[in-house]
């Protein structure tokens, strides 16, 4: 009787998971990042990183198709990491700096987050970021890899994607070079952003010539992505943001276009309209008719930590399995 219930059990499984494999799609998001801390206050425009739920890594610097219960992955490109253009992290530990969602703290400490984020260092990181015989801890731009929901908040973009996309990525992303020719104006973040979406969806996303005089930005990515999702109304599309952890650590700062930071910006534009009015006026023009973008204040807040403790995702229903992100709203303008 044992035997019998045990191999009925093993064919339910089975069946389940051959039918809701065939029915099942993924995601992709783009992650719209706020920027934070020094840095932060010099370059307004933020961070963007691709979260993928049906890709996750292989290693840092290879992808492949994720099994069950995994989380996915976020992509993004980076300046001097290992000399890579991009690099790989599951999503948990891109967020939180550890492993698994029940290991998530409550509230964060920035002494806490160096412990954790060196802890995660010593165990995955090591081939781009190997110990400083000077330094009990090295510097460097690698713990942009890990812990990011500490430092800022995160809006999320997400549109519907098929497995013979996700495929058609991993071996375009496992077969191209990939060493760092990082440049902020032509080849930063963005620029990966635009890379990856314009693969799924071409011309998905675009550069905004005026509102950021021909730079991709992080926010031009999301909204060019809203727009093309409004567009194509046949693609499932939702917005989420993800709360930056509770603790002392300084609240992220608005993420801003080019032309928005410099009309924001007391420092910049009080001596154009100084010196140059009419200057001054144009920029507020431009900045009003083609680069207002507003991360959606309706999105639903999503916490991982939270959402995949719960039953370690409970399969998030099998439809939406490894670890598809379900929420309302679009961006707004």
């Amino acid at each position: 009787m044992i035997q019998r219930r045990i191999f009925l059990t093993f064919l339910c499984a089975l069946f389940f998971m051959f039918f809701f494999g065939l029915s099942a799609y993924a995601d992709a998001a783009l992650l719209l990042e706020e920027p934070f801390g020094e840095f932060g206050s010099m370059n307004p425009t933020g961070h963007a990183a691709i979260y993928l739920d049906h890709v996750c890594a292989a290693s840092l610097t290879e992808l492949r198709l994720c099994g069950a219960g995994e989380f996915g992955v976020v992509i993004s490109r980076y300046h001097r990491i290992g000399g890579y253009d991009w690099l790989a992290v599951p999503l948990i530990p891109y967020l939180y700096a550890v492993d698994e969602p029940e290991d998530v703290p409550e509230t964060i400490t920035p002494q806490k987050e160096q412990v954790l984020r060196d802890k995660y260092r010593r165990e995955h990181l090591m081939a781009v970021a190997p110990d400083d015989g000077k330094h009990e801890i090295p510097g460097g731009e690698w713990i942009q890899l890990i812990g990011a929901s500490y430092d800022r908040k995160i809006y999320g973009y997400q549109i519907e994607t098929s497995r013979q996309q996700d495929e058609r990525l991993i071996e375009a992303f496992n077969a191209r070079a990939n060493r760092s020719h990082f440049n902020l104006f032509i080849n930063n973040c963005a620029n990966f952003a635009e890379m990856v979406f314009n693969f799924y969806y071409p011309h998905s996303i675009h550069r905004n010539y005026i509102a950021d005089v021909g730079l991709m930005t992080p926010k031009q990515a999301a909204k060019s992505l809203v727009a093309y999702s409004r567009r194509h109304r046949d693609l499932k599309f939702s917005a989420f943001v993800i709360p930056q952890v509770q603790g002392p650590i300084h609240r992220s700062d608005s993420v801003d276009g080019v032309l928005e930071s410099l009309v924001k910006s007391k420092k910049y534009v009080i001596p154009i309209v100084a010196f140059h009015p009419f200057i001054a006026g144009g920029l507020a023009v431009a900045y009003l008719e083609n680069g207002r973008f507003h991360p959606d204040r309706d999105a639903k807040v999503f916490d991982p930590a939270k959402e995949f403790t719960r039953g370690k995702l409970e399969a998030s229903s099998a439809e939406d399995a490894p670890g598809t992100i379900r929420s309302t709203g679009t961006g707004t303008n």
